[in-house]
This record gives C-alpha cells, structure tokens and sequence, in this order.
C-alpha cells in the first residue's frame, strides 16, 4: 500500500474552495460529470459514475475533509485528508490519501492529478 500527497495553490478563499469540494452542484461543475454527494459525515458519495466512491468521515467548514475511499475488496481503509490553508494568494490545499494498492498506484495517481486536481484547479483557475 503507498501514500500520495499533493499541495496545490487556489486562488479562492478556504470557504470558497471547501463549499467547492462539498457540494453537489459544484462538484459536478469541476468534474463535469454525474454527482451523488451529500454534505454530511458518514454520507456515502460517487463521482464519475463510481469511478471514486467513498464516505464522508469528517467535514469541517473551510478548513478539513476527511473520506474514506473505497478500493474494491482491499482490507485496510483508503483515508484521503483535505486541509484548506489561508494564503496570501488564496488557499493551500493539501491533499493526502493513504493505502493505495500498489498496482493501482501509477494509474490512480495519474487520474487523480489530471481530473481530480486538475479539475479544481481549472475551476478556479478560469
């Protein structure tokens, strides 16, 4: 199982970027695609037609999201930890997931950064 983290500059403020990333229609502006997402801890989610699945764990406002996605039939938990800091320019967003399959890792990763990141980035970056 390996770790990913990724910071990433934003230039909108940590409510702006955690409304962004919690609600629904939001989501499916930066990702383009069909949504079930509900703002609430242990709310189960999908994006991309269940391509990320997971769970709410923990939600606070503008500043913290804890999930839990879900890969498969793999025993150990994959925990991905939003932080949102205040920066001159905007937000710093550090992205952190833990207990990726190994095989899946290259593949995954790459995804992650283009239509994950990537995606949110060019949200606000537009």
């Amino acid at each position: 199982m390996k770790t990913f983290k990724k910071y990433h500059y934003l230039p909108a403020s940590p409510e702006e970027v955690y409304l962004a990333l919690t609600k629904a229609q939001s989501i499916q502006l930066w990702t383009g695609a069909e949504v079930e997402f509900e703002e609430k801890e242990g709310a189960e989610f999908s994006f991309w037609d269940g391509d990320i699945t997971g769970k709410n764990l923990e939600l606070e406002y503008g500043k913290r999201i804890v999930q839990q996605w879900y890969f498969g039939e793999e025993n150990e938990p994959s925990i991905v930890t939003i932080k949102l800091h205040e920066d001159k320019k905007g937000t710093s967003l550090e992205f952190a997931q833990t207990n990726i399959p190994e095989v899946d890792y290259e593949d995954f990763t790459s995804g992650l950064n283009e239509f994950y990141l990537g995606g949110l980035v060019d949200f606000f970056e537009d």
